[in-house]
């Protein structure tokens, strides 16, 4: 009797013990703790479910919907035949590194900086005085090169063709709507009484071609080689190992700084930012439709002729911010219709439609000081001195390089794996030296004033159309209502019931859509996304560290 008692008591145990970890796993695992809201959203999500059990295994062991679990591949068969077999060799394989699909692929492959329309009516009756500014030299002579994977499945979009493709949802019914949504109009959603999300008309699995936008593949570089042309980036007097320090030692506080707080130094105040004025000439009679789908076509067609190495059809987005004193932050967005998420155990995870990713690099009176990586919720800052550089063909300053992953489009200094958040590198992000892509060729450039979007937020009611985002001279006629969009760029996360659906201690195999570059921090005073920053000063520091930690 006893003997048994002990063996029950051991199982019992074992089981519980198991139970436990499988409850805990979820809570070590996440970088941020839920708040409220999201403990609320998560029981709503798993009363979705049908069937009790899934719901109890749900709650107690954090598996949910196991019955719906399946291969996800990257893209279905090319011409009805079988890529079965070049799936296997996708990332989720621990030495996956190479083509995936069966597609054609060519062989691509301190300081004070640091915390910083027309006169007249638009067509919607809005009196507007806005003064165009041009994009500074500065910003495009060093912008940044970023390797695409070299079997990446899902390419760099367009919003304006992005939003053809989706439908408003409002708590899960369509918004009824006089007109499909477009960039002219999405920031008009924001008067509905609940958060919109932009849902694909398309099921995502059958994998509809504007969700791949193969044509955004970049024109391979003339001289795309095996060869590294540039100049390697990194501090050549930190050899000892990763460092943590808190302030550059440049003379100026460059890495804290916004109109509010410039920088601290001793500056001359006839120095000019690089930001020249000039005025937007009238036009007589009504104005063009503004950032037309046609206008934005022609321009991309113009673009493609000169055949540049680097360019891609999928145009990326420039964000100017003046900060003030001297100091302009530079961001690049770079948009794809789809996510797909990393494997663990050959199931995937984090899928989503609509995926925004960027970098910033802060300038200092013309200057570059630093980058900013996005990387899934976070991301890492890296002095300019310490990033990978290539030289310009003809001649200039030398472009920083950097690296998106495979499928979840994450920006990293390096190429290799980039193991986050599991344990045991189960979960991870592949970079490669794959087709290099030169968002300076063709994107649609603004400058963005976050003090005037602030005093607009304030009124009651805030306008529908607001005037804190002004296009650049060089395309004056580009819309910006998209901008201000309050809503998710992708469909809501899939219920529990959804067969396409999964989670598996707290990681879903679908997730929610991402919101628009307004809501990434552009009023940020220091280089980082979030509050915590941390400089780093080689791309071996970059590699150590993580933004969560």
């Amino acid at each position: 009797m006893v003997y048994y008692i002990r063996r029950a008591v051991i199982a019992l145990t074992f089981i519980s013990t198991v139970v436990f970890l499988l409850w805990l796993l979820p809570q070590l695992i996440k970088p941020v703790a839920p708040d409220a809201d999201e403990r609320q959203r998560d029981e709503q999500w798993v009363n979705s479910s049908p069937y009790w059990v899934d719901r109890q295994a749900c709650r107690w062991l954090g598996l949910c919907g196991i019955q719906h679990i399946k291969w996800d591949a990257p893209a279905l068969p090319v011409d009805g035949g079988d890529n079965g077999g070049d799936l296997k060799m996708e990332l989720m394989k621990l030495f996956a590194i190479g083509l995936s699909t069966g597609l054609r692929f060519g062989k691509e492959g301190v300081a004070s900086w640091e915390t910083a329309s027309v006169d007249g009516k638009d067509k919607f009756g809005t009196t507007t005085a806005k003064i165009m500014n041009e994009v500074p030299d500065y910003v495009l002579a060093h912008a940044p090169l970023v390797h695409l994977y070299s079997g990446e499945n899902f390419w760099p979009s367009d919003i304006a063709e992005h939003v053809q493709h989706m439908r408003p949802f409002e708590d899960g019914e369509l918004v009824n709507v006089t007109k499909p949504v477009d960039l002219l109009n999405l920031g008009r959603l924001n008067a509905e009484k609940d958060t919109i999300f932009l849902s694909s008309a398309d099921n995502v699995e059958s994998r509809p071609e504007w969700l791949h936008n193969r044509v955004g593949k970049p024109v391979p570089f003339d001289d795309d080689d095996d060869e590294d042309d540039g100049e390697a980036g990194g501090d050549d007097d930190d050899q000892d190992g990763w460092r943590d320090r808190k302030r550059p030692s440049d003379g100026t506080t460059w890495w804290d700084a916004d109109k509010e707080h410039p920088p601290n130094r001793i500056a001359d105040p006839r120095r000019k930012t690089g930001r020249p004025r000039r005025p937007v000439e009238k036009r007589d009679g009504q104005r063009p439709i503004v950032g037309s789908f046609d206008t934005m076509n022609a321009k991309k067609e113009d673009a493609k002729k000169h055949n540049k190495s680097g360019y891609s059809d999928g145009p990326a987005v420039l964000v100017l911010v003046d900060k003030g004193a001297g100091i302009v932050d530079a961001f690049w967005f770079f948009f794809y219709s789809y996510n797909l998420g990393q494997t663990v155990l050959n199931i995937r995870f984090g899928n989503h439609v609509g995926d925004w990713e960027h970098c910033m690099v802060r300038f200092e009176n013309g200057s570059p000081r630093a980058m900013f990586l996005s990387e899934h919720a976070g991301g890492q800052a890296y002095a300019w001195q310490a990033l990978e550089k290539r030289l310009p063909k003809g001649g200039g300053p030398a472009r920083p390089v950097i690296y998106s992953a495979v499928g979840s489009h994450a920006m990293y200094a390096s190429p290799g794996m980039h193991p986050y958040v599991l344990p045991f590198k189960m979960l991870k992000d592949i970079t490669d030296k794959g087709p290099l892509w030169d968002p300076a060729l063709n994107n649609y450039a603004f400058w963005y004033d976050y003090e005037v979007d602030r005093d607009e937020a304030a009124r009651d009611p805030p306008p529908l159309e607001r005037t804190s985002l002004v296009p650049a001279a060089k395309n004056p006629d580009l819309p910006t209502s998209w901008f201000h969009f309050e809503g998710y760029w992708g469909d809501d996360t899939y219920p529990l019931s959804d067969q396409r659906q999964w989670r598996l201690f707290g990681e879903y195999h679908y997730t929610t859509g991402p919101l628009g570059p307004k809501f990434k921090n552009l009023e940020r005073k220091h280089v980082c996304q979030m509050e915590k920053c941390r400089l780093l000063y080689s791309i071996e520091d970059g590699k150590k560290a993580t933004w969560y930690s």
